[in-house]
């Protein structure tokens, strides 16, 4: 089932601290001959791997993809209908930093195909936008959001940040009131992690970066989900959450276990029960290209036992849970047979709930997550 695809953009106009995406500042960048090879990649992928079923996801991420010139992003948004056949109601998403696209650019990325947008807030306080190296004003969210809905994108989502450097529960209270009075549908709003390769782990080590506490973070999230489902945002996986059932569909796509095309410096891809991982550097990716070839750095057939890990740890993060049923049908056994004693054990422990149906996450599970997946990781 290979419904979705991603096509990686990894250029930005300034570099965050947290950031550990596979990203190249853009001054200097041979961006023309990394258009042309990412088209000639969906070319390669498209004939190597047939579609069966239309694609009802795209996913424009980076990256800045709204850093390209609007000649450059066209190019690589039309090649996706002239490489892949589209659904009729095709959800199709570009990342967007808040100030990085004018009227022009956002109505021929409508004109293009494209529905959605992500919108990168992260948080609406000057000062912290200042410590984690963003580039944009508060203000310039809500201008985006204006330009989108001028060009008739009124699908919106953005990103929030919690637990930033020195974060204050009322900064992040405000941050929360200050999204959801925009006229948005979505919001996707996650803890800061410390990976390696950033400007925040180097911080870290060096014992110049103050986090906030653990229990701090805690709280943090615990507030967010009360204050969300107050304002009419229905939490439907661990960090997201939707107005009206406007979920994300191209993240269900990695909840459900799906398979999806990868496209780009960097992208991981999931196809005929293989995972792969294209080359990151620009050099190689576009050297591969060059040389008439696909450009995986590794191809990871992914096991039946594997598979079925995956199909708890990722589907646990949904609030609806894993589908007993589906899970059956998938791998002609039930979840107990396949994990014999683990559910039992953490229903006992009060970290799942489940029914005749679903099994899923208890509110107490949602702030111990990882615990509950690396169950099913222990064998």
């Amino acid at each position: 089932m290979r419904k979705s695809l991603y096509v990686h953009v990894p250029f930005c106009e300034q570099i965050c601290h947290y950031c550990d995406f596979n990203k190249f500042f853009l001054k200097n960048q041979p961006v023309d001959e990394y258009v042309e090879a990412a088209v000639e990649e969906m070319k390669k992928t498209a004939a190597a791997f047939p579609q069966h079923e239309f694609i009802e996801t795209i996913y424009i991420g980076g990256g800045t993809p709204t850093s390209l010139s609007s000649t450059q992003l066209k190019h690589l948004l039309e090649a996706i209908p002239n490489n892949f056949t589209l659904a009729d109601t095709t959800e199709w998403t570009v990342e967007v930093n808040p100030g990085s696209a004018d009227k022009e650019k956002f109505e021929m990325i409508k004109q293009a195909g494209v529905n959605r947008l992500s919108i990168g807030a992260q948080t609406f306080d000057p000062d912290l936008l200042q410590k984690i190296n963003r580039d944009h004003k508060p203000a310039q969210v809500e201008e985006t959001i204006r330009l989108a809905q001028d060009a008739g994108i009124d699908n919106l989502s953005i990103d929030l940040m919690f637990g930033l450097p020195g974060q204050t529960m009322e900064q992040w209270k405000d941050t929360l009131s200050q999204a959801a009075a925009l006229p948005i549908k979505h919001i996707s709003a996650y803890s800061l992690k410390i990976e390696p390769k950033t400007v925040f782990y180097q911080m870290l080590n060096k014992g110049t970066l103050k986090l906030p506490e653990q229990e701090l973070e805690a709280e943090m999230y615990e507030y967010m989900l009360q204050f969300l489902r107050e304002e009419g945002f229905q939490a439907y996986e661990i960090s997201n959450f939707a107005r009206n059932r406007e979920e994300s569909l191209h993240n269900l796509t990695y909840w459900d276990n799906n398979e999806y095309y990868g496209i780009g410096a960097g992208a991981h891809s999931y196809m005929d029960g293989v995972r792969r991982r294209n080359h990151g550097p620009l050099p190689k990716y576009l050297k591969a290209i060059a040389e008439d070839k696909l450009p995986y750095l590794e191809e990871n057939p992914v096991s039946r036992k594997e598979m079925m890990e995956e199909e708890m740890f990722m589907g646990l993060r949904k609030r609806l849970g894993v589908s007993k049923k589906k899970f059956e049908n998938r791998y002609d056994q039930t979840i107990d047979q396949a994990f014999p004693g683990i559910i039992t054990g953490l229903k006992q422990q009060g970290l799942l709930e489940e029914t005749d149906y679903y099994i899923y996450l208890t509110e107490t599970g949602l702030l111990l997550g990882n615990e509950v997946f690396e169950q099913f990781l222990a064998g």
